[in-house]
Formats: structure tokens, sequence, C-alpha cells
């Protein structure tokens, strides 16, 4: 009878690694993760992108006004100063000229018009990770009146978009 059971289970973890293994090549693959400094940072921004865009899409319209004392931002300031910050940060990389740079919506404006906003500041974002390899990630440019690198940039505003992301949450 042992011997039986040990021969089942056997034939049930063999069976089972065959289904895993078929199932897991039907799985379809995205591009493989860029390594090195560049690829970190773009992975990083890619799952804060998700999580911003996700959070501002499922809040009600109704609720853009919503702050939870006197004291506190709007839901709708708070997604306006992601894209404010997006669009200086991801500019400066592009090289976007302050003057040319997209306008943030007003604060009262309605959910659609923030979120085209925030997706807007994405688009610009983006390009600016999309361009970055780590043959520039140390490239110095030119942010307002200081000088950062481009690994400071990008890497600050996943940062950014992380804590605004931890009080859109709430």
């Amino acid at each position: 009878m042992r011997t039986m059971l040990m021969a089942c289970t056997l034939a049930g973890v063999v069976l089972s690694g065959v289904v895993s293994g078929v199932a897991l090549a039907q799985a379809p693959m995205g591009p493989p993760p860029v390594p090195g400094p560049a690829g970190e940072v773009q992975r990083s921004y890619a799952a804060q992108k998700d999580n911003l865009l996700k959070t501002a899409e499922i809040m009600p319209a109704d609720l853009y006004q919503y702050k939870p004392t006197p004291e506190v931002r709007t839901f709708a300031r708070v997604v306006n100063h992601v894209t404010e910050a997006q669009v200086r940060g991801c500019g400066a990389v592009n090289g976007t000229p302050p003057a040319e740079r997209m306008k943030t919506p007003a604060d009262t404006a309605d959910k659609a018009t923030i979120v085209a906003g925030l997706k807007a500041s994405f688009a610009e974002c983006d390009k600016a990770y999309g361009s970055t390899t780590d043959a520039n990630f140390t490239e110095l440019l030119s942010v307002g009146p200081a000088k950062r690198t481009r690994a400071g940039v990008l890497w600050g505003n996943v940062s950014h978009d992380n804590e605004q992301y931890s009080g859109l949450s709430m």
C-alpha cells in the first residue's frame, strides 16, 4: 500500500510538472528586462505609472475634490502635482524648454481633464525613460538653474511618484 501511495504521489508530481511546463510555455512573455541601471529605473517607473493611472481612473469623479482634513490637499491637487513634477523633470531630460512644456489642468477641472493631463505627463516621461541607457545614465542635465544627472532626475521622479501614490491610495 505504501509503495502504491508513493508511486501515485510521484506520478502526480511528474504530471503537475508537465502541466506547469506546458502552461508556462504557452504564457505570453514580455520583452526580457533590460539589465543595468537604466533597466532598473525603467521597471520602477513602469510600476509607479501603472499604480498612479489606476488610482486616478478608479477614483469617482465626484470625489476629486475630496480632502481628508482641511490641511490636506484635494485628490485632484495631488494628481496635478504629479503631472507638474513629471512635466518638469521629464521635460528637462527630454530637453523640452520650459515655455514649451504642457500646462497642468486647474485643480477644479473635471476628472477627465485631470486624468488626460496625467496621461500626457506620462507620455513625456515615457520618452525620457525610453531614451535612457546605461551609457547616458550619468549625463549632466540642466534642471532650472541646477545641473543634475539623468539618473538623479529619473530616480527622483520614481521616488516622488511613489510618495504621491501613497497619499492617493489612502
